[in-house]
């Protein structure tokens, strides 16, 4: 049964959550302005997709493995800092200048943003902390803690798919401007460095 004054104070604070800018908003952003909004919307289901595992996993109890264990943690927040580098290096390196017109080209864009929005996402072992601490918070008294944790996760997983709609919508006016080959480099630039960025503060991140 759902406590509805909880459910309601879960709702503002993932909201707040949700929206509140990191490496996923960056990633849908660049993928729908620089490649058009069937990569964002690609990268979305990639990192959508990657919640939706990390929620089943933490409700198997997996997640409690990374918050328990200083070596699983380590290892998967290394390879995912590792990761985010490799991918913003690659943008500040080799921004681009014009994009792939062709329909392989399209279609390769969108598999690269989804398996970037996937693997970003499973390669962050701060998602399987936050549900692990953040979503019992909310969990009723006498509620099945597993089944109502997954709950919430699909919920917080529902406001990400809006907001990631609102992103990809918000494109769409700008759309031509920024597929000039200046905004182009200058938009690669920009998210490689937040790349960067955001691999370094995981790299030297605590699951405590």
């Amino acid at each position: 049964m759902i406590d509805v004054p909880l459910f309601l104070a879960f709702l503002v604070a993932a909201a707040i959550l949700t929206v509140t800018p990191g490496v996923d908003t960056a990633m849908v952003l660049r993928a729908a302005t620089v490649d058009g909004r069937r990569a964002g919307i690609a990268a979305s289901a990639g990192i959508i997709l990657g919640c939706l595992i990390w929620g089943a996993a933490v409700s198997l109890g997996l997640g409690a493995v990374l918050k328990a264990s200083e070596l699983a943690y380590a290892v998967v927040k290394f390879a995912g800092a590792a990761y985010l580098v490799w991918l913003g290096a690659k943008l500040l390196l080799h921004p681009r200048a014009v994009l792939e017109g062709a329909a392989d080209g399209a279609a390769s864009s969108r598999r690269d943003a989804f398996g970037r929005g996937f693997l970003t996402n499973m390669l962050n072992p701060k998602i399987g902390i936050f549900y692990i601490t953040f979503l019992p918070q909310f969990v009723p008294a006498g509620a099945d803690v597993a089944g109502y944790s997954f709950f919430l996760a699909g919920v917080h997983i529902l406001l990400t798919l809006v907001w990631f709609a609102v992103l990809i919508a918000a494109t769409a006016p700008l759309g031509k401007f920024l597929r000039k080959p200046s905004a182009i480099g200058g938009l690669d630039r920009l998210t490689g460095g937040i790349f960067v960025a955001f691999g370094l503060k995981l790299a030297t991140s605590s699951a405590r």
